[in-house]
């Protein structure tokens, strides 16, 4: 897969932060020093303050020291769709053993977890909508798969407590979800994000939220 984003830079300490946070995401990057030539299918740079100005690119984002990687990735991403901001923001989950979670926005994956408790999917899912916070998305829910009904009802009330008010919450029927998935049937961490991008694809029942907004007493 060609590389549509290139990491310039010669600090180490920002390389391995933003390179970590690529891997992490599975997503193909361009390593080059900021005075080396930029191919044209790059269409985003990823560098440091010190070394803008020795970039020579129209889309140059910058990684500060103490800055969220995830949130710097997610903004790659959108310069590479050619997006400014995600209208829509979903997040799928597969309650079990293992938590699959997938994040979906508008409509394509652009990140997956595997998680093991309410408490830590709960916290994986306020992280990951404080990083989209940016977007000012027009759309934003969560989408539990109704599987494992302990887990789903107790990650469902934990995530409204959490969460703002604005954020939707679903129970999805998980039914078929692990379908014709049995080249995953030995590799159980896969299987459950399959599963939670599945979920994340279907319409489910609202949960009655809670939560009352503070901003409106």
């Amino acid at each position: 897969m060609k590389a549509n984003i290139a990491v310039a830079t010669v600090s180490g300490k920002a390389y391995y932060i933003i390179v970590s946070e690529l891997k992490k995401k599975h997503v193909s990057f361009l390593s080059l020093t900021p005075n080396e030539r930029i191919p044209i299918e790059i269409k985003v740079v990823i560098t440091t303050e010190k070394e803008r100005p020795l970039i020579k690119h129209e889309r140059v984002l910058i990684f500060e020291d103490g800055m969220e990687p995830e949130a710097l990735v997610n903004q790659a991403f959108r310069v590479v769709q050619g997006k400014e901001r995600y209208g829509k923001i979903v997040i799928g989950v597969d309650p079990g053993g293992v938590f699959g979670l997938a994040v979906l926005a508008d409509g394509k994956v652009v990140e997956t977890e595997n998680c093991f408790s309410v408490e830590e999917t709960s916290d994986k899912i306020k992280s990951i909508l404080e990083n989209f916070k940016s977007d000012s998305a027009t759309s934003i829910s969560v989408k539990i798969g109704d599987g494992v009904l302990e887990y789903k009802d107790d990650l469902l009330q934990t995530l409204d407590k959490m969460l703002p008010s604005n954020v939707v919450l679903q129970s999805v029927r998980e039914a078929g979800t692990n379908r014709y998935m049995s080249e995953t049937k030995h590799r159980r961490g896969l299987r459950d994000i399959v599963s939670a991008v599945k979920i994340a694809g279907r319409n489910g029942h609202a949960f009655t939220r809670r939560k009352i907004d503070e901003s409106n007493g």
